[in-house]
């Protein structure tokens, strides 16, 4: 039995020295690095679109805006039309919208209406006219390595409802191109910014015009 203890020590020692061994050398390791959050945007404050008048147009029922699911995420997105696959869609790895385009857009539209008229709901029967938007680009589009822009596409259908069926007030498409200052997604997030404040004053313009 004594025996066998003192031929047990050597290797309890060697097991001994060998952990601490891998646990000096685990030290010396680099640490991995912490994972990078992607940059949250947003379209940032509404234009101060007739913002000390108090609401006196009739009320308009605004839908939420449409689009596919490429689309309706939180991801900024980028085409590279000079490449091989021009018209794939790309999210950027670093950065995020704090909500779906969809979402910007329809709260970017609420702002600009309820600054010059009652904002409600649909199918509330509180308004003669409801506003229906497809948002089907909304991008930061390269044509070339050092030239880009942001762009918005949204289709756009007014219709006043009744009790059998809606009556068809009017259908407009509207595209919006604004130049993007760096070729990044902060340059391409104020392109967009640019090009959606330009579309929403096109769409009010429209809507306005419509036969009462």
């Amino acid at each position: 039995m004594t025996s066998w203890i003192v031929r047990a020590r050597p290797a309890g020692l060697r097991t001994a020295l060998l952990a601490a061994f891998l646990a000096l050398a685990g030290c010396a390791l680099p640490l991995p690095d912490k994972p990078v959050r992607p940059q949250p945007y947003d379209l940032g404050p509404a234009l101060p679109l007739a913002a000390n008048a108090a609401p006196s147009g009739p009320a308009l029922a605004l839908d939420r805006v449409e689009s596919s699911a490429a689309i309706d995420g939180t991801h900024i997105i980028y085409r590279l039309l000079y490449s091989e696959g021009g018209q794939q869609p790309r999210p950027y790895a670093q950065a995020r919208w704090t909500m779906s385009p969809p979402q910007l857009l329809t709260q970017r539209l609420r702002e600009a209406f309820s600054a010059t008229r009652p904002v409600v709901e649909p199918g509330a029967g509180l308004a003669a006219v409801e506003l229906r938007t497809e948002l089907d680009e909304f991008a930061h589009i390269f044509s070339s390595p050092d030239a880009s822009e942001g762009v918005v596409r949204l289709r756009v259908t007014a219709v006043s409802p009744t009790a059998k069926a809606d009556r068809l007030l009017g259908q407009r498409t509207f595209t919006v191109r604004q130049p993007a200052a760096t070729a990044d997604a902060a340059g391409g997030v104020g392109a967009l910014r640019a090009a959606t404040d330009a579309a929403v004053q096109q769409v009010v313009t429209w809507v306005n015009s419509l036969p009462k």
